[in-house]
């Protein structure tokens, strides 16, 4: 039988148009239904909380015909790496993997290995997969999570590679079985995609155009899990502040959900990740009610030079962003942000550079994701010329760090002496007698505690900062 391969074009994923998005509602594919009886499963994921979420999905997917996790490859009848693009250290990590598990399919022949996520998006990937990686019998994309099950049993009857990667806008899929990491945290997509175009991010290019999930499915979802017992969701979308825009016959955007989450029973909700662009007036007086609107944001700046920012393709400035810092602080008082930063952008000068730590040290963050530029192939930036010395990234990413984890202790030392209210996540996993868990403004604590609070929001008295964490005492009422 000859091979029929369904492969990325990059081309297809720039495209975006005004169509309606399709509303599809999952249902497990004939003649799979028992497909996975008797056999094991096991997922290495990479990258952001998205991927994670979709972790979830593939989880749910397999286990709702059968099959059951493990954490031993030796055992394992399926190994899926649900991968990353943003970088390309995480690809390497992926490829290293790949090349590990070649002695695994040669004493297991009935040994399934797939390649999902971000990845299998890129067209020298998908290549490079079928140049390099033999031992790969599953490739797919993020658009057709959905059906894994049907590539898994094509693969089993046909005995023949599944490459099947759509480059398409994309449609949302509803109620596909989920199996949450935890118990009593989880997250909870409200849209997908991006339409931000910066012009470093491989992601646009991966995950489709934006597309909102409609409220009633996602107050659903929400309502769920607070039946199951769920204390805190995190919301999950590339550019959470415009979802609703893209929304033809209905005024709905993020401030209204939030508004709609908040009076539901449910102690906590988050979100990530904001775009400063639209952070709306809005969406800050929604927030500044509080309640159970966790006291914390991310907000990536990633640089502090306009000029730069215009290179990146953000569509603000440097004193937009301060000025939305400033709004931010004034209507939510206490708030911790954080945020993100690249160092060694293509044409980033010392005077930019500057620029980026008087961001810094102007905002007060407490906490960055913090990188060297790393070029995508297929974005605009991966043809820009690059002639800073890696010698110079390194310094500049040392300068900012340093710079970041001041702001990081400064924020920790606040809250000392206080009492919090800590969302309990289990022991630690080097001292079995000392728990950890995290604040409403998202610090991480360790404090002496029976393991049977995990999964409940209990009283801290912080007794000490450090830079990255808090110590305190659990308050007995």
């Amino acid at each position: 039988m000859k091979e029929q391969f369904l492969k990325p074009k990059i081309n297809e994923a720039r495209k975006r148009t005004k169509a309606d998005v399709e509303q599809i509602i999952y249902s497990i594919p004939s003649g799979t239904e028992n497909l996975g009886v008797g056999k094991t499963y096991l997922i290495q994921t990479y990258g952001c909380q998205g991927n994670e979420a979709d972790t979830e999905k593939i989880r749910g997917l397999l286990e709702s015909i059968g099959f059951l996790s493990t954490d031993d490859e030796r055992i394992a009848d399926l190994i899926i790496l649900n991968t990353c693009a943003i970088r390309a250290n995480a690809e390497n990590k992926v490829f290293g993997e790949l090349g590990r598990m070649k002695p695994l399919k040669l004493l297991k022949k009935d040994l399934l290995i797939a390649v999902g996520g971000c990845m299998p998006q890129e067209e020298v990937v998908v290549e490079k997969i079928l140049k390099t990686y033999h031992q790969v019998d599953i490739v797919f994309g993020t658009h057709n999570l959905h059906r894994l099950l049907e590539m898994i049993k094509k693969v089993t009857d046909d005995q023949q590679k599944v490459i099947d990667v759509e480059s398409i806008e994309g449609d949302i899929i509803e109620e596909v079985p989920t199996v949450h990491q935890h118990t009593f945290k989880a997250w909870v997509n409200i849209m997908y995609g991006c339409d931000e175009f910066c012009t470093y991010c491989i992601v646009p290019y991966t995950r489709g155009k934006e597309r909102s999930r409609q409220p009633e499915a996602i107050l659903k979802e929400v309502k769920d899990l607070i039946d199951s017992g769920y204390q805190e969701i995190t919301l999950l979308g590339q550019n959470v502040n415009s979802y609703g825009l893209d929304f033809h016959h209905r005024d709905y955007h993020f401030s209204n959900l939030l508004n709609d989450l908040s009076q539901l029973r449910i102690p906590r909700i988050r979100f990530t990740t904001s775009h400063p662009k639209d952070f709306s007036d809005d969406l800050i007086a929604v927030l500044s009610k509080g309640g159970n609107l966790m006291p914390f944001i991310h907000l990536p700046v990633q640089s502090g030079s306009d000029k730069i920012l215009k290179a990146m393709n953000r569509k603000y400035t440097h004193a937009h962003y301060l000025e939305l810092i400033a709004k931010i602080r004034k209507a939510i008082v206490g708030v911790s942000i954080t945020t993100d930063i690249i160092v060694g952008f293509p044409g980033e000068t010392e005077e930019d550079f500057l620029a980026t730590l008087d961001l810094v040290e102007k905002c007060q963050f407490e906490g960055a994701y913090t990188f060297i530029y790393s070029p995508r192939t297929g974005t605009p930036a991966a043809s820009y010329v690059d002639d800073i010395p890696k010698d110079i990234k390194k310094q500049r990413l040392y300068l900012l760090n340093d710079a970041i984890n001041k702001g990081f202790a400064a924020g920790n030392h606040r809250f000392v002496g206080l009492h919090v209210k800590v969302l309990v996540d289990g022991p630690s996993k080097t001292k079995p007698e000392i728990l950890t868990g995290y604040t409403e403004h998202n610090k991480l604590v360790n404090f002496q505690g029976s393991s049977d609070l995990k999964g409940q929001i209990v009283q801290v008295k912080i007794t000490e900062a450090r830079t990255w964490s808090l110590i305190g005492e659990i308050v007995h009422e």
